[in-house]
């Protein structure tokens, strides 16, 4: 992952989102929390099933959330429908392959190209 450049780029977020849907479909805990910050805050309802909160702090609570979301869905597969980009912001549009839902994850990008702030957002 190379850094972001400020105001992002669509080829960043583009490329960015790519790798981060790779990640997750590998399912390979190392690749997919290479995309954040140490310092991430994730706010996200799955959580709040998962872990009896709704909000993450830092990689090693990030870490145990994925760990157990994964367990969980040891099938999960993410499809990137569409990607927006903002000034250090983009947002994954996908659908999951567990109930067909649709996602939408808001991520708040450091200079690093890291995610720093993630809020997950679904339908149904």
């Amino acid at each position: 992952m190379t850094s972001a450049e400020f105001p992002l780029q669509s080829s960043f977020a583009h490329q960015f989102a790519e790798d981060w849907a790779n990640a997750w479909n590998s399912h390979d805990l190392n690749s997919i929390l290479a995309h954040y910050e140490d310092e991430i805050t994730l706010s996200s309802p799955v959580a709040l099933r998962l872990l009896g909160n709704s909000v993450v702090q830092g990689k090693p609570a990030l870490r145990e959330y994925f760990q157990r979301g994964l367990q969980a869905y040891p099938d999960l597969r993410f499809d990137i429908i569409n990607v927006l980009w903002g000034v250090d912001t983009i947002v994954l549009y996908y659908q999951n392959n567990v109930r067909g839902s649709i996602t939408a994850e808001a991520m708040q990008l450091s200079r690093g190209g890291k995610i720093r702030v993630v809020w997950a957002n679904y339908d149904g």
